[in-house]
């Protein structure tokens, strides 16, 4: 138990890194910030890690990449709308790409389009200039999903989560 424990430790905190360089180095400058795909591998965690270890990826993840790139304004959203995404998802499952997994990706890309709007809205006072930020995150929840599903199929196919419940290589 305690070794299971020290693996999802581990696991989260390379999974917090891979979050935060695909977000913070990996991005298209926008407006507004930028559009990444760092939410993809904040799902596949969702998918592979229990839920704290999972919370704490997305929440961890995006606040690193927000505060260290010059846009701290935008972690208290981020962190909400990261930590609540991973929700959407289960990792009870012996596979990571299942109905509930790929329908988890529509809320979760709702979440990240409203949310940004709606803090944007909300920080700035003007509820019409944040909708130009929409497409922008339009683009993101899909280039996300996308690399989510690959990743997941990819995962699937090599029986991740079977070796890594049994300790395998």
């Amino acid at each position: 138990m305690k070794n299971r424990k020290l693996k999802f430790m581990c696991l989260a905190g390379i999974f917090t890194a891979i979050v935060f360089v695909f977000t913070a180095y990996l991005h298209v400058p926008s407006h507004t910030g930028y559009t990444h795909v760092g939410d993809g591998f904040i799902y596949f965690a969702a998918c592979l890690l229990p839920l704290p270890y999972a919370v704490f990826v997305g929440a961890a993840g995006a606040l690193l990449a927000d505060c260290l790139t010059g846009f701290a304004v935008w972690a208290p959203a981020s962190v909400i709308i990261k930590a609540a995404a991973v929700f959407m998802f289960t990792s009870k499952k012996s596979r990571m790409i299942v109905p509930r997994n790929l329908i988890a990706l529509i809320p979760a890309s709702g979440l990240c389009i409203g949310g940004y709007y709606l803090y944007e809205a909300l920080i700035t006072g003007n509820f019409t200039a944040p909708l130009s930020g929409i497409p922008g995150y339009i683009t993101q929840s899909v280039l996300s999903s996308i690399l989510f599903i690959l990743l997941g199929l990819a995962a699937d196919r090599l029986k991740l989560k079977e070796r890594m419940l049994q300790g395998g290589r």
